[in-house]
């Protein structure tokens, strides 16, 4: 299993080459967002005592369902977890980091305006 930093990082720099994504920290935080909307809590960069490493996306399929195997993944607290947000420990025994960015991609589809998702999916 690759350093939980590693994997972050593979999340992160994929996020940001998403069509209109920007990185944001609120609250000490990295998130990356488009349209002013997150669609990936990647939390603090190191661990703290209050903080175990996790990353936290908006998955509306199945994928949802097999994010919430990992152990210790459950939905996003603060009320988002009905919306369909599911928070995942990077600690955990995790999959393969494709499937992964799978679900970054599935965030950010979730969350993206359409003319964002055209230019995803190659159109002008």
């Amino acid at each position: 299993m690759d350093d939980w930093h590693d994997v972050r990082e593979r999340l992160r720099v994929f996020a940001l080459g998403l069509p209109e994504s920007h990185e944001d920290h609120p609250w000490g935080e990295t998130v990356i967002k488009v349209n002013k909307k997150v669609f990936i809590f990647l939390g603090m960069e190191e661990r703290t005592e209050k903080w175990d490493p996790s990353f936290s996306v908006k998955l509306l399929s199945e994928a949802r369902g097999h994010a919430l195997t990992v152990e210790g993944a459950a939905p996003t607290s603060h009320g988002l977890g009905k919306a369909g947000w599911v928070t995942v420990p990077f600690l955990a025994e995790l999959p393969e980091t494709e499937v992964l960015i799978d679900w970054v991609e599935e965030s950010y589809r979730a969350i993206a305006p359409k003319r964002a998702i055209k230019l995803l999916d190659g159109g002008s």
